[in-house]
């Protein structure tokens, strides 16, 4: 066995010990469609999100996912990989806000809310959380923009 086929076979071993490998509804799932996916998700959120917080939290799963493969995945994968991983994570960031008293917790992306929300035409809007983000535990800040 090469060295790369045992590499892609630890970063499997890593996928299926973090729980990784299935999408919800049991499809595969690899690795690089894991950092695929965050990429997708970070790209969604730039450009205006029009999805309700159920549906936010959903999306980031991927996130999550990668949080719990991470440590286990060969070094060198992690050393290759993490630029990639760090790009994508100083974009969300900088597409969303963080939750007041929640962003210094481990789990960062799960306390973040996206800058630009986008609602359906006709949807009434009064100036706050649009609808679907009305459980949100406080105010709307003014550094989120809903567009109509």
């Amino acid at each position: 066995m090469t060295t790369q086929e045992q590499e892609q076979e630890a970063v499997h071993a890593a996928m299926v010990a973090a729980g990784a490998d299935r999408r919800a509804g049991g499809q595969p799932c690899t690795f690089s469609a894991l950092l695929d996916g965050w990429g997708h998700e970070v790209a969604g959120v730039e450009e205006g999100y029009a999805w309700c917080l159920a549906e936010f939290d959903s999306d980031i799963w991927c996130r999550t996912a990668l949080a719990r493969v991470w440590p286990l995945l060969p070094p060198r994968v992690r050393s290759a990989r993490q630029p990639r991983l760090h790009e994508l994570d100083e974009r969300f960031r900088a597409a969303t806000i963080e939750w007041p008293g929640r962003g210094d917790e481990e789990q960062w992306w799960l306390w973040r809310v996206p800058r630009l929300l986008v609602t359906e035409p006709g949807d009434p809007y009064d100036g706050g959380w649009p609808a679907g983000w009305l459980r949100m535990p406080f105010p709307k800040p003014d550094s989120v923009r809903v567009i109509t």
